[in-house]
């Protein structure tokens, strides 16, 4: 039995090592990424309305700089990976983004308190802040999930889906608590419905508490516990690893070589030129607004990273096995892009149709907008054991799924969640609204779709990565996730206007719907109206093709993960021929 229940199992042996029960450093680790991920998620569900509401940002922009902070979250893990391998280790790694994360939301705080008195300042704590959580996911993120896999001798790696599950379940615990204790606190109405734009400090500064408290229970607990079987400690400096740490014949550092790094520099410049003129259609850095700079030099950025350390990953690779198992990383990597596209609206577009064309009341209570997403995180933490005993019950009756297969179930129940929610917007028009029960609906199938496919990425990542790439890898791992969040942003920017752009369009005198379909010439008073209350006058397109309604635009991620999800389990089995004997 390979779940929390586990730890009341008893011992077995194997090559006269106890093996039956994860180990109590898995617990640790599991504690220290629930306040983490209180922290994180707690933020998340605010910070789209924070910048509309207080800091007066448009919404494209917003979802736009969304896209490019979450993606920029998950592309720093390659550097905070790097200095792990090469020179700091896990653990302290983990200390110093704590501490950074800490600090950010503390400026957010500083921020949300000081809007009212000096807009642009207040703006600039944002930026600030939002770089030094940034910086502070890139050293926490990568490391914490490289030691899960570290806790684990060869002989029980078979243990790991299990382990990352039950770690997952950590994760999505302190999201679920972010997401309902921050918005609590921080997205607070009256009983006329006006927001109380003041209220969104207290919000971050229990997510900046949160990060404190995360990183104490590291601190306090990781020599105790974090080590492996034999009580060396796990994570260390890279100088004090010993040969145990690592494969029977497997290098122990890598290495690469002058002619790979230049080859790795040209692909990421050429690339990042041709990613700009795709997104902007211009080259160079102009001065441009905030959310046209995250499209023509923050995504850019991204893509062009991961493909440069991909391929200079794979110039120091030693072996055909090698070669093959970090090949099946990348793809699955590639195809995960469109699942976190989808999942990732959560925070914006998501978050604003709860907020301006959904009834939010549930039990005689009008739940806040940005605590609607809490029901994934609350979906995770009961459902995470019961997928972990299925996949313990598969595996015992030899019908377990390969893990590409697993992630391309999680693709197929995204794109189904998205059809249901699609059909159920499809006759809302312009001033009906979506019962809460048809979110609440999505977000328990994309949890179920998110249960086959994260977890057992970063489990799969942990069973093929070889010890000398490992935090690298679990980077370009997460540089797929960021990948995903930029994709996401530039569609969360196609979202149609919602019913209350509508409403505040008929209450200046004029019907939105005929200046969209081009029935009427607006005066430039009128469009000067329309602009200041952040109203487009256009519809929006994607690939050429223009989304009219909230229909159309769910009906993209129905198409793209429907796609994707096909794809990869077509391939699976050539993906499991090249995973060499794992599972």
């Amino acid at each position: 039995m390979d779940n929390t229940e586990a730890l009341d199992a008893p011992e077995q042996f194997l090559e006269g090592k106890p093996v039956g029960k994860h180990p109590k450093g898995l617990w640790v680790l599991f504690g220290t990424e629930m306040w983490e991920r209180f922290n994180f998620y707690g933020m998340r569900a605010l910070l789209t309305l924070f910048m509309v509401n207080s800091l007066l940002m448009k919404e494209g922009d917003v979802t736009i700089i969304y896209g490019g902070f979450l993606a920029l979250c998950y592309l720093t893990p390659m550097l905070g990976g790097f200095i792990a391998d090469r020179f700091l280790g896990n653990r302290y790694c983990i200390i110093v983004g704590g501490a950074l994360m800490a600090i950010g939301q503390f400026l957010m705080f500083m921020s949300a308190s000081t809007f009212d008195s000096n807009l642009s300042s207040a703006q600039m704590l944002m930026w600030v802040a939002l770089g030094v959580i940034i910086f502070g996911n890139g050293f926490f993120k990568p490391n914490i999930s490289s030691m899960v896999g570290s806790l684990y001798p060869k002989q029980e790696k078979s243990k790991l889906d299990s382990a990352f599950t039950i770690f997952y379940m950590g994760i999505n615990l302190g999201a679920f608590l972010g997401q309902f204790i921050c918005p609590f606190l921080g997205d607070v109405k009256d009983a006329g419905g006006m927001r109380d734009i003041h209220a969104f400090k207290w919000g971050f500064l229990a997510a900046s508490i949160a990060m404190v408290i995360g990183t104490l229970t590291f601190v306090l607990l990781k020599n105790k516990y974090v080590v492996t079987p034999e009580g060396r400690p796990i994570g260390g400096l890279p100088s004090e690893n010993t040969a145990e740490d690592f494969e029977e014949g497997e290098a122990q550092t890598a290495n690469f070589s002058g002619k790979s790094i230049g080859i790795a520099v040209a692909i990421f410049v050429l690339t990042f030129f041709g990613f700009q003129y795709l997104f902007v259609d211009k080259i160079g850095f102009g001065s441009v607004g905030m959310g046209e700079f995250v499209k023509a030099v923050i995504y850019p950025f991204i893509y062009s990273m991961g493909l440069a350390l991909a391929y200079l990953i794979m110039s120091a690779t030693e072996n055909k096995v090698e070669r093959d198992r970090i090949w099946v990383i990348y793809i699955v990597s590639f195809f995960i892009i469109f699942f976190w596209a989808a999942f990732e609206q959560a925070g914006s577009s998501l978050t604003f149709i709860a907020d301006n064309q959904t009834d939010r009341h549930i039990f005689g209570w009008n739940m806040p907008p940005s605590m609607v997403q809490i029901f994934n995180g609350l979906f995770i933490v009961i459902l995470a054991v019961p997928f972990s005993m299925l996949w313990d019950k598969l595996r015992a009756n030899k019908k377990e799924p390969v893990s590409p297969l697993k992630q391309a179930i999680g693709l197929g129940l995204i794109a189904l969640s998205y059809l249901i929610i699609a059909y159920n917007v499809k006759d809302l028009g312009n001033s009906g609204l979506l019962a809460v029960k048809w979110l609440i609906l999505l977000y328990l199938i994309q949890t179920m779709g998110e249960l086959c496919l994260s977890p057992i990425g970063l489990s799969l990542v942990g069973k093929l990565a070889p010890k000398r790439f490992a935090s690298l890898l679990f980077g370009v791992f997460f540089i797929a996730n960021a990948a995903g969040y930029a994709l996401s942003g530039t569609l969360g920017s196609i979202l149609p206007a919602t019913g209350d752009k509508f409403q505040k369009a008929s209450e200046l005198g004029i019907n939105l719907q005929d200046v969209l379909d081009k029935k009427v010439t607006l005066s430039a008073d009128q469009l000067s109206l329309l602009n200041k209350e952040q109203i487009s006058t256009v519809y929006n397109s994607f690939v050429g093709f223009e989304i009219h309604n909230l229909f159309e635009f769910f009906m993209v991620f129905v198409i793209l993960c429907g796609i994707a999800g096909a794809i990869l389990a077509l391939i699976s089995p050539i993906l499991k021929k090249m995973m060499h004997g794992v599972n």
